[in-house]
C-alpha cells in the first residue's frame, strides 16, 4: 500500500473453533481465506469468537486455527479482536502475537486504537486512543473488545449493570469521534471493530434483539464517526447505512463463518469491505456452509409422509433435524430405527421428540370436604364415575388394618374356586360381585385415606 486509497478488508467473525464445530469452521474459514487472497485484500479482521471455548494448545482445534491465521498473515496484516469472554477467556488469543508470518498479527484484547502502517505493520496506542496520530499510516482502526459485564456488575452492582453498559459504551464511542475526524482530514480510512449486540438486530434464528441491556444502538455506533463499523457476535449478516456530512457510512455484522446450528437463516460467509475516506461498502462472500433441513410432525412421525418429504427434498449430505410431539402414553410407539434408515443418506441426524405429559385435573372442592366419603363423592362428580361401589371398600379401610385387607383379598379367589356356591363374603372382604367390580376397588390407593 502506498498513499491514500480505498482499503480492501476481509472481515471474518465468529469462527467458533472447537471439537464440535471443527470440521464446519475449518472448511468454511479455509475457503474464505482463499477467496480473500484471491481478491488481494490489504488487511484482515477477525471480530471476535475465534474459539468456541478455552482450547488446549495441543488440541486439533487450536492447531487448525493457528495454521489458518498463519496462512492469512502470510498474505496481509491481521487484526484479531477479543470476543465473548465465555468463548474466549482472557489470554486465549495471546499466542497469536507470537505467530510470525510475513505480516504481523495484532491482538486487540483491550480498548484502544491501532494504525495500519503503509509498510504492512501495526502501531498501537498506549491508551484508549491516540493523543496524536502517528505518521505513515494507511488506515486507523478503533478497537472495542467484548464488554466484560461481570466487571461492570462488580463495580456498579448487578441491578445497575445493564443500563450502565450502554451508557458507558455510548460515551466511549462519542469520545472516539474527534480522532476519526482528524484521520479523515489526513485522508485515512477509519474503521471501528467491536463485538456485541445492536438494539434491534436480528439473530440467525430470526429473533429481534430488543432488550435494554445491549451494548449498542445504530445511533451510538454512527456517533463514533468511523466510516466503517465491523461487528461480531450475532451470527446473521446484516448492515445499516447512513449518508451524512461524513459521506456514506456503514455498520455490518459479518455473521458466523459457518452454520453451526439448525434453523439458521441466510447465507454464511465473510464480508469484503471497500473503505475510503468518505465512503464505505461491504458485500457478503459466501462460504460452503453445511446444508440443514428441518422436518416437523405435529403428532407421531408418519413414516409414509416422511418418505414423501424425502422424495421431494433429498437429504443426501444434509444435516437433518426431525421433530415431533406425542402424548406420554405413545412415547414408545415412535420408531426411531425406521426413521434412521430413511435418513441414512444424511450427513447427520438429530431427533427432538417432545413428550406431552398427561394432565390430571384436580377435583374442585375436594380439599374442603371433611370425611373421606365426601372426598370420594367430590372426585366422582368431576370424573363422571359412580361412587356407590366404593363405599364398602372405604368401610373396610376404616375398620381393618391394611395387611388383613390384603390377606383376605388374596384368599378370596381360592375360596371362590373351591366353593359350589357363589363367592364367599365376610366382614373383611370387598364387594366383588358384578355391581362392585374389582377394578373400581383397585383404583383407590391404600394410602389414600391416610
Amino acid at each position: 500500500m502506498n498513499g491514500p486509497q480505498t482499503l480492501r478488508v476481509a472481515h471474518f467473525s465468529d469462527l467458533h473453533y472447537g471439537p464440535r464445530n471443527l470440521a464446519e469452521a475449518d472448511r468454511c474459514f479455509a475457503a474464505a481465506i482463499e477467496r480473500a487472497i484471491e481478491v488481494s485484500v490489504h488487511a484482515a479482521v477477525i471480530s471476535g469468537d475465534s474459539t468456541d471455548h478455552a482450547l488446549d494448545l495441543h488440541s486439533p482445534s487450536a492447531v487448525a486455527l493457528v495454521s489458518r491465521v498463519r496462512q492469512l498473515a502470510d498474505h496481509c496484516p491481521v487484526l484479531m479482536l477479543q470476543g465473548t469472554w465465555s468463548h474466549e477467556p482472557p489470554g486465549t488469543l495471546s499466542v497469536f502475537r507470537e505467530l510470525g508470518g510475513r505480516h504481523a498479527v495484532h491482538v486487540a484484547d483491550r480498548i484502544g486504537q491501532v494504525g495500519l502502517v503503509a509498510a504492512g505493520s501495526w502501531v498501537a496506542s498506549q491508551s484508549w486512543c491516540f493523543g496524536a496520530l502517528p505518521g505513515g499510516l494507511a488506515a486507523l482502526f478503533s478497537c472495542l473488545p467484548s464488554v466484560n459485564r461481570a466487571a461492570i456488575a462488580a463495580a456498579l452492582g448487578a441491578a445497575d449493570a445493564a443500563g450502565a453498559t450502554g451508557e458507558h459504551v455510548s460515551a466511549l464511542l462519542r469520545g472516539l469521534a474527534p480522532s476519526h475526524a482528524t484521520a479523515r482530514q489526513r485522508g485515512l480510512p477509519t474503521l471501528l471493530v467491536s463485538h456485541g449486540t445492536v438494539f434491534g438486530c436480528i439473530t440467525e434464528h430470526g429473533v429481534p434483539m430488543a432488550g435494554f441491556d445491549h451494548e449498542f444502538t445504530t445511533g451510538s455506533l454512527f456517533d463514533a464517526g468511523a466510516q466503517a463499523v465491523l461487528l461480531g457476535h450475532i451470527h446473521r449478516h446484516q448492515c445499516w447505512e447512513r449518508d451524512d456530512a461524513g459521506g456514506r457510512r456503514c455498520i455490518a455484522y459479518a455473521g458466523s463463518i459457518g452454520r453451526f446450528h439448525h434453523g439458521e437463516a441466510g447465507d454464511k460467509g465473510f464480508l469484503l469491505w471497500q473503505v475510503g475516506v468518505r465512503a464505505a461498502a461491504c458485500r457478503l462472500e459466501a462460504t460452503p456452509a453445511r446444508r440443514t433441513l428441518d422436518i416437523s410432525f405435529d403428532g407421531k412421525p408418519d413414516l409414509g409422509a416422511l418418505r414423501a418429504a424425502l422424495e421431494a427434498q433429498p437429504v443426501e449430505g444434509a444435516w437433518v433435524r426431525l421433530r415431533w410431539s406425542v402424548p406420554e402414553e405413545e412415547r414408545h410407539d415412535v420408531d426411531r430405527g425406521a426413521m434412521r434408515e430413511l435418513l441414512a443418506g444424511a450427513a447427520g441426524v438429530q431427533f427432538e421428540g417432545r413428550i406431552l405429559p398427561v394432565v390430571r385435573v384436580r377435583s374442585g372442592g375436594i380439599g374442603q370436604a371433611g370425611a373421606m366419603r365426601d372426598k370420594v363423592a367430590a372426585w366422582a362428580g368431576v370424573v363422571g364415575a359412580r361412587p356407590e361401589p366404593l363405599w364398602s371398600c372405604l368401610d373396610e379401610l376404616a375398620a381393618h388394618e391394611p395387611q388383613r385387607i390384603v390377606e383376605d383379598a388374596l384368599a378370596a379367589p381360592e375360596a371362590a374356586a373351591g366353593a359350589d356356591a357363589g363367592p364367599r363374603r365376610d366382614d373383611a372382604s370387598c364387594d366383588l360381585n358384578e355391581s362392585a367390580p374389582a377394578r373400581d376397588c383397585h383404583e383407590v390407593s391404600l394410602g389414600a385415606g391416610a
